[in-house]
């Protein structure tokens, strides 16, 4: 009895390849008031890479990624101040700010720069209220200067340097993330489980789908325009 392939195990959504819920249960998020901040605990979350900041604000509770030198206890100010891990809208910001966290439309909380140990640099003003951001990437995005941010660099920048050390350390931080890990070659799968799998002494087909295939046939090149070197 045959059985579904990975691409259409993964499209499907069963269980396997869902992502844990309890791994997003914090929420990354800018409060709608401005005023003093109270870090209150720092947090391990399997659904972000950086550590998060537990706030409090007026008995509201908000997180949001931790800034290179967040202790317990300390404020951060919302609206004003230019100290690290201070919240300000990116037209009261000097050019040349490390910032992370910034909103796409002002208001959503915080859409961009939120992984480990990134942070984008405030980079020109234009007319009508627009602020130029360098993304790390070296890319240019442009703003409405209503959009808010935090001042600093994300920490846990070298969580990349230490190793995983075992397989199974590896396995289940990829379960939470819901990631295809380890990820096998298919030409090295059996027949049954890939259109690409035995190979017959590895001579491999092609990988140009048809544009009908169904979905456990759509795999490798789904119609390209042209293959091969240009003539």
């Amino acid at each position: 009895m045959g059985k579904s392939i990975i691409s259409q195990a993964r499209g499907h959504g069963g269980p396997t390849y869902q992502a844990k819920k309890k791994a997003f249960k914090y929420t990354v998020g800018y409060p709608m008031h401005d005023g003093p901040a109270q870090i209150i605990n720092l947090i391990h979350s399997a659904g972000h890479s950086a550590p998060l900041m537990k706030l409090l604000i007026n008995k509201e509770v908000f997180y949001n990624p931790a800034f290179i030198g967040a202790v317990v206890g300390e404020q951060i100010v919302i609206g004003k101040n230019l100290d690290k891990g201070n919240i300000l809208t990116i037209k009261n910001l000097p050019i040349g700010a490390k910032i992370y966290n910034i909103e796409r439309n002002p208001g959503d909380g915080g859409k961009m720069i939120r992984t480990a140990g990134s942070s984008a640099t405030l980079h020109k003003r234009y007319p009508h209220n627009k602020i130029s951001v360098l993304m790390p990437n070296k890319k240019e995005v442009i703003l409405s200067g209503d959009c808010r941010a935090s001042i600093g660099i994300i920490a846990g920048g070298g969580k990349i340097l230490k190793p995983f050390i075992t397989a199974g350390r590896k396995f289940y931080k990829m379960k939470a993330k819901n990631k295809l890990w380890p990820r096998t070659s298919a030409v090295k799968m059996n027949a049954i489980d890939h259109p690409f799998g035995s190979g017959r002494g590895k001579r491999i087909k092609s990988k140009i789908a048809k544009r009908n295939a169904p979905a456990g046939a759509r795999v490798g090149h789904i119609r390209p325009r042209q293959t091969g070197w240009r003539k």
